[in-house]
């Protein structure tokens, strides 16, 4: 969270003498900047229709029936309602994990305005997408809003029962882990440390 509140707290640009590649040459910035924004809108939107579309088909065809198996017993889809978060932890604080989810969305868009990494704008929409659909969840699903129960389904043996929002989630953040390793920022500049 620090990293990212000191990227909002950048200016738009990356600064003079921060090292550019190429496709940020000054009189392609505003051009440059608004296709990543378009990118991590279309991948949020992706991936937020896909958790959609899978809670629903799985509300409909799977709910209150028996599980299905899809890689002998490795892989199997098994309908449940989650109040908590990854692993069941945390029942108790289902407000919380919707409050957490809101100020996770609000961050990245205000990292959006100062978005100039093709990777990065991947990785926030993954972020985005999957954040939207289990805070669509918490908010639209009973028993109440705000305390909604998340729709969970696909269950590796000896793992958690996860959907698409949490695999959208988990991408995104192994990603942004990786573009930090090659210090690669939001704004387009590349440190070395």
């Amino acid at each position: 969270m620090a990293e990212a509140e000191r990227i909002i707290n950048t200016p738009d640009t990356p600064e003079d003498g921060a090292h550019r590649t190429p496709e940020h040459a000054p009189e392609q910035e505003r051009t440059g900047r608004g296709r990543r924004i378009a990118v991590l809108f279309v991948v949020a939107a992706f991936a937020y229709a896909l958790d959609l579309i899978s809670k629903t088909l799985v509300v409909a065809k799977l709910e209150g029936h028996a599980p299905i198996k899809l890689v002998g017993d490795l892989l199997e889809l098994n309908a449940i309602r989650n109040p908590g978060a990854a692993f069941g932890f945390g029942a108790a604080f289902t407000v919380i994990f919707t409050v957490i989810a809101a100020a996770v969305i609000v961050v990245i868009m205000r990292l959006a305005r100062k978005l100039y990494s093709f990777p990065w704008a991947i990785a926030l929409g993954l972020l985005l997408g999957g954040a939207l659909g289990n805070l669509t969840d918490r908010i639209f699903r009973a028993p109440g809003v705000f305390e909604g129960q998340v729709v969970d389904f696909i269950a590796p043996k000896g793992f958690a029962i996860f959907n698409l929002a949490d695999s959208a989630i988990v991408c995104g953040g192994i990603l942004i882990v990786l573009l930090s390793f090659r210090g690669l920022d939001p704004d387009g500049t590349v440190h070395k440390d």
